[in-house]
């Protein structure tokens, strides 16, 4: 590691304020993936801030709504009851991430601020149509997301819980690598009392994407078949030593069919 100064602020304000002073001040949630970087010396911040004492976790419903705070780790998410009965492939989700250290450090704040384009949450949070709060905004889901490791927090912004709706129905599968368990192709599917939303990462170039086509097929019939022969076509897809962007096409059908079937 290269050094740098740590902090640990007691308050969100103070939190902000360090961030926003300096360009080159990072922030730490579970750190999965920032103290690997750090290690690698593949980043070198000047100051990093700790930001697990600002008391931003917890799971509540309020209404149709499951509010969770950005520093709620994976395990929480995983054996929330009310997450377990209210958006089960979240709760699933949460449960496939990783291995159970990183399930109980891993914070699903951190996730979505990193936007990692192999990641699980931001398939989820993009197909239920979640709102990621920060100490300044409300950004909806479909804006939140703007490309591989980029999102629309600005300098200093930091996120503090995220909204999601209480769906119909949900589910979550992913055909993943076997060693670092990251999403090959991952599909989270959500039927709405407005239509269907399908996200799926681990496939695009540019991150997570929805499959409009994918999700006006299902709205109109809701079951695995009505997803057949709708192609993906291979050109924006990820293609590496793990899988062609042919292969991540054909997975995308095969890996919606399969979560479908089980929301149904």
């Amino acid at each position: 590691m290269y050094d740098f100064t740590y902090q640990k602020p007691g308050s969100l304000a103070d939190a902000v304020k360090v961030l926003s002073g300096d360009m080159e001040a990072k922030a730490l949630a579970g750190g999965q993936t920032f103290i690997p970087v750090l290690k690698q010396r593949l980043n070198k911040p000047s100051t990093v801030v700790d930001l697990s004492k600002l008391g931003l976790s917890g799971i509540t419903v309020a209404g149709d709504k499951i509010v969770i705070g950005a520093m709620t780790r994976h395990a929480d998410v995983a054996s929330n009851p009310d997450i377990q009965a209210k958006i089960p492939g979240l709760a699933y989700l949460a449960s496939m991430i990783g291995d159970e250290a990183v399930r109980h450090r891993g914070t699903m704040g951190g996730s979505l601020a990193n936007n990692d384009p192999a990641a699980c949450y931001p398939s989820a949070i993009l197909a239920l149509g979640g709102t990621i709060k920060t100490d300044r905004r409300s950004i909806a889901a479909d804006d939140f997301f703007q490309g591989m490791f980029t999102t629309a927090l600005e300098q200093g912004e930091i996120i503090t819980s995220i909204e999601l709706p209480v769906p119909q129905k949900s589910a979550y599968e992913k055909f993943r690598n076997p060693a670092s368990r990251y999403a090959i192709v991952g599909v989270f599917v959500a039927k709405h009392a407005s239509g269907v939303r399908l996200a799926i990462t681990g496939a695009g170039q540019g991150g997570v994407f929805r499959h409009t086509e994918m999700e006006k097929a299902l709205s109109a019939n809701f079951a695995p078949a009505a997803i057949d022969g709708i192609v993906t076509p291979p050109d924006d897809l990820n293609s590496d030593i793990h899988a062609s962007s042919e292969y991540r096409a054909h997975l995308i059908g095969v890996v919606s069919k399969r979560a479908v079937a089980k929301a149904a």
